[in-house]
């Protein structure tokens, strides 16, 4: 198998060090470089992580770095295609996503400085939250064309959809087909009208009244799991959509996923980072892809965009 190219990840909490490793495991990579500011953290993970190559029979390189307040050891992600940032306090119980936003807006300023100095040819994916905030600072700090910052939010609140749909019926989760927009909160935009389950209509299958709760389910996803945990949020299903974005990237692929993506038009909507569908490459994103939506899905699209958009310009000064 042929390997190329360098891909970073900047956090070596759960989220970031499973990232890494699902990365590793593709064997697509000559390196995977895993940063953290805990000294010495992301080095024995990566050296963990190497030690179970011959287990798992990959050759994909990983490396740890220590990274410090002044930009110390960012030399380490030079030469990366793709910077997955999942750095960031991750939420407690009765946390929203939005209490996050001032600690967490310093933490991605200072990685977007970083990668613009060391990776300026990279495509950033963003995973930190609240997410379409944390999108649209790091496409700001960065100065990169709004194609090559991207956020992950509509390919794990869709995995959740398609689950809980699957759980509900009974049915493989390979059958059921869901899709997921607007922004990764409260203000999320599920697609009724794009969602079947072994091509069949989810509407012929479920009441209006199953797939509301079913939705409601979808977007309190995180909260739920982060109630059960107690302590740390999920990262098993956020890394699996984190990595794939990054896989799609690398391998130039032209995957048509969710994703939070710059919109400049489409769907009468300009100006903001939100959760639509885009054909995915080596640049980042090549286009946006607008479907047909329902009266009811687009005007709540336009709702999620004008929310999320006025969060994005308070966050701009942060």
């Amino acid at each position: 198998m042929a390997r190329t190219g360098k891909v970073t990840v900047v956090g070596a909490g759960f989220y970031g060090s499973t990232t890494a490793q699902r990365l590793a495991e593709y064997d697509i990579f000559d390196e995977v470089v895993l940063t953290d500011i805990v000294d010495g953290k992301p080095e024995g993970l990566a050296l963990d992580m190497n030690q179970s190559r011959p287990i798992q029979g990959f050759e994909t390189r990983v490396t740890g770095q220590t990274t410090g307040p002044a930009g110390e050891g960012y030399e380490a992600i030079a030469g990366s295609g793709v910077v997955v940032i999942t750095a960031g306090l991750p939420r407690k119980p009765g946390m929203s996503r939005m209490d996050l936003i001032g600690v967490n807006a310093k933490i991605v300023r200072n990685v977007a400085e970083q990668v613009v100095k060391h990776a300026p040819d990279a495509v950033l994916i963003v995973v930190s939250n609240p997410l379409d905030e944390m999108t649209a600072l790091a496409a700001k700090v960065s100065g990169f064309p709004p194609h090559r910052v991207i956020g992950q939010a509509g390919m794990l609140d869709t995995a959740r959809f398609s689950y809980f749909v699957a759980e509900r019926l009974g049915v493989p989760v390979a059958s059921v087909r869901t899709l997921t927009l607007g922004s990764h909160g409260d203000t999320m935009v599920p697609v009724p009208s794009a969602c079947t389950v072994g091509g069949k209509p989810l509407a012929d299958l479920l009441s209006g009244a199953d797939v509301e709760a079913l939705v409601e389910r979808t977007r309190a996803g995180g909260a739920e799991i982060v109630a059960l945990l107690k302590t740390g949020s999920a990262y098993y299903a956020p890394s699996a959509a984190a990595a794939w974005m990054a896989r799609a990237v690398a391998q130039d692929s032209g995957a048509v996923l969710p994703v939070c993506a710059w919109v400049d038009g489409q769907y009468g909507i300009s100006g903001v980072y939100l959760g639509v569908e885009a054909e995915i490459g080596a640049a980042g994103v090549r286009a946006v892809v607008e479907r047909d939506l329902t009266e009811a899905e687009l005007g709540a699209l336009r709702e999620a965009a004008d929310a999320v958009r006025a969060k994005q310009a308070d966050v701009a000064s942060l």
